[in-house]
């Protein structure tokens, strides 16, 4: 084989590989902040355990995307809880338009630091969301602060987490999208 065969050959796998690990960078880097809470990415939990007499202010703020005609706001701008005590916080949104419109939550805590420690039992964010027109609705989130926070020193000071929706729109599903049709 001649050397410029070679170095083609060897390019070409270069470039297959660089866009395999592109391909793969979104997922492995989605499932590296779920697991380990970087960037304040929340925790998801099945229950809270224990329950600290110190206390902790939760912000909430709501956010649609520029493209993204809901109107979405939190119900409650602020809760003091009880470290490791279950709460439960509503957002409200609202399809202002003529048609259905499916969106999708991010969400992100701050400081990025709480992100390991804030838990969400059950959030809107787990799901995707259609709103048909004119269509209001509250959407819960079941969340609690992880009392291992308390006993992290570098977190242990942490007076005020913000808690971050951000949706975006999304194709309606098929279902909805036939029953527009018809």
């Amino acid at each position: 084989m001649s050397a410029n065969r070679r170095i083609v050959t060897r390019l070409l796998a270069l470039v297959v590989f660089m866009g395999a690990a592109a391909w793969a960078a979104v997922p492995f880097y989605s499932w590296f902040c779920r697991t380990t809470g970087y960037g304040g990415t929340p925790q998801r939990a099945e229950a809270a355990g224990e329950v600290l007499d110190q206390m902790v202010e939760i912000r909430f703020d709501a956010n649609v995307a520029k493209d993204m005609p809901w109107q979405f706001r939190p119900k409650q701008n602020r809760m003091t809880v009880r470290i490791g005590e279950p709460q439960l916080a509503f957002y409200e949104a609202f399809n202002p338009t003529d048609r259905p419109i499916a969106g999708t939550a991010a969400f992100n805590v701050a400081p990025d630091t709480a992100g390991a420690y804030f838990d969400k039992i059950e959030c809107f964010c787990f799901t995707e969301q259609v709103l048909q027109p004119g269509e209001r609705v509250e959407m819960p989130v079941s969340f609690f602060v992880d009392p291992d926070m308390a006993r992290n020193p570098d977190t242990a000071r942490i007076q005020t987490i913000t808690l971050s929706y951000t949706f975006f729109e999304t194709p309606l599903p098929e279902e909805e999208t036939t029953a527009t049709v018809n």
